[in-house]
């Protein structure tokens, strides 16, 4: 019992540390309860799809991902046109979107290459390709806008018209576009394109000559139309006209959501089958309903508004990245990333799965730097891009990732910790040293230090492998070595 606590909690401590720390700095800061879970649910809305665009490069071996900047990059150059064309709303977004990842695309594809002949030192490299990307960047947006190619804009270019300004406003533009869809609107498109896509399905398996099997599509295609029927009363349709769902309803959903599910599966189970885990399930539920008549954590449940599409991409990422994972694809990274060596004598082209892995990231990213403008409303030109990366591998590892391995669920955790203890730390600083400016600093050299644990705990995992490589017999490590230099 002692060595799996001891073993639990060296795994967890950074995670741990940062609870500690979040829940000082919230005794020390002194701000309301409300007040911080509508900063936390705004920050990871905005941050997490750019945190979890840092998995893929994980799994292939390819370490933290620096050059994530890079899909900034693109996404930063595409809200510019989008801007500049008269984009706005979800169309604009739409655009932004549709613009950025064919820049990623080629963007990862050149990184990977650069990778694939620096194997051993991508994160260096990383660093270094994401300096020299914000240079071509600002020589872009500096001196070719304008100066080279014309543009008459004076909402975009400074007065001498070359040049962009310091700050694109994107109050009239995207501001929001991701977020204020309505939910009605949600449930129409998912309706009628589950329909489609039934409707496909079936006629692929006739002309294929196939057994047409009409249960997988009625599983989805009915309670879409249940929904959608529902949106017809008036009372139902009003609640879901709005843009925005109260916490407090999100977290009823999701308890029902989880008892029925474990009710379903303790109905279904085999006889031979222990339902101890499904009824854990239900007592946490209730244990959680219980908590949100407390009237401070109820108040906080009911201030914070979720924007609903926006929480559906993050979810629908989370849930893609492990449906990718299962996927011969996706077995492919995880072998290249456990030994490049033995992926290459299964037939794994090493090579081409790092590009793709590259590729995946840098796009994501774009798509991830999109969703966090559109919701700040206001792009920096010269230093949205700047920090993208520090943060966004600070809150991984806070989660309890490491440069070798990274979940989904070890993003979310990171995400919470991480932008609690950002959004406490200025406060607490004025509270205890009556400065808030202190918080800020302590905010980016926290940051930093994560970053450097985990790097150092990294090279010293590796040495220790290696040591003991050696030990057991010399001409593995030899084998191995020899891995790593091609």
């Amino acid at each position: 019992m002692g060595t799996n606590l001891g073993k639990f909690l060296f795994k967890n401590n950074v995670a741990i540390l940062f609870l500690l720390l979040s829940v000082g700095a919230f005794a020390a800061a002194n701000v309301s309860l409300p007040f911080l879970f509508e900063e936390l649910f705004t920050r990871f809305s905005r941050n997490t799809f750019m945190v979890l665009s840092l998995l893929i490069p994980v799994v292939a071996g390819l370490g933290l991902n620096f050059a994530i900047v890079i899909g900034a990059i693109a996404a930063q150059i595409a809200i510019f046109l989008t801007v500049l064309w008269g984009g706005a709303g979800f169309v604009g977004v739409l655009m932004a979107v549709g613009m950025a990842v064919p820049m990623a695309i080629l963007f990862g594809f050149l990184v990977g290459k650069l990778f694939n002949s620096m194997k051993g030192t991508e994160m260096i490299g990383g660093m270094v390709a994401g300096f020299f990307s914000d240079g071509l960047y600002q020589f872009l947006f500096l001196f070719v806008l304008g100066g080279i190619i014309p543009i008459a804009n004076d909402q975009l270019m400074i007065s001498t018209g070359i040049g962009v300004l310091n700050a694109i406003v994107l109050e009239n533009s995207i501001h929001h576009g991701l977020d204020n869809v309505a939910m009605i609107h949600i449930l129409d498109f998912a309706f009628f394109a589950s329909l489609a896509l039934s409707a496909i399905m079936l006629i692929v398996r006739g002309v294929k000559k196939q057994p047409l099997n009409l249960k997988q599509p009625a599983k989805v295609v009915l309670p879409l139309a249940v929904l959608y029927a529902l949106g017809f009363i008036p009372a139902v349709g009003r609640f879901l006209s709005a843009d925005r769902l109260m916490l407090f309803y999100a977290v009823m959903i999701a308890l029902a959501i989880v008892v029925l599910y474990s009710l379903y599966h303790i109905i279904r189970r085999k006889e031979s089958e222990k339902p101890t885990r499904f009824i854990l399930y239900i007592v946490g539920a209730a244990v959680v309903f219980g908590l949100t008549y407390i009237p401070e954590l109820e108040r906080s449940l009911m201030v914070v508004r979720l924007p609903v599409l926006t929480y559906i991409v993050i979810i629908s990422l989370c849930l893609g990245i492990k449906w990718f994972m299962n996927t011969k694809l996706g077995q492919n990274m995880r072998t290249v990333g456990q030994d490049r060596a033995v992926a290459a004598s299964s037939g794994i082209n090493v090579n081409r799965i790092r590009i793709i892995a590259m590729i995946m990231s840098t796009s994501l990213a774009s798509i991830g730097q999109i969703i966090s403008l559109q919701n700040i409303g206001t792009m920096a030109t010269y230093g949205s891009h700047q920090q993208v990366a520090l943060f966004s591998i600070a809150a991984l590892l806070v989660g309890g990732a490491s440069v070798q391995r990274a979940t989904v669920k070890q993003a979310l955790l990171g995400v919470f910790l991480f932008h609690t203890l950002f959004i406490l730390s200025a406060n607490a600083g004025q509270s205890l040293l009556g400065n808030a400016q202190i918080g800020e600093y302590f905010r980016v050299f926290v940051a930093y230090a994560v970053i450097a644990v985990a790097l150092a705990m990294h090279a010293w995992v590796r040495k220790s492998n290696k040591q003991v490589i050696t030990q057991i017999d010399p001409r593995v490590a030899a084998t191995a070595a020899s891995a790593e230099s091609k």
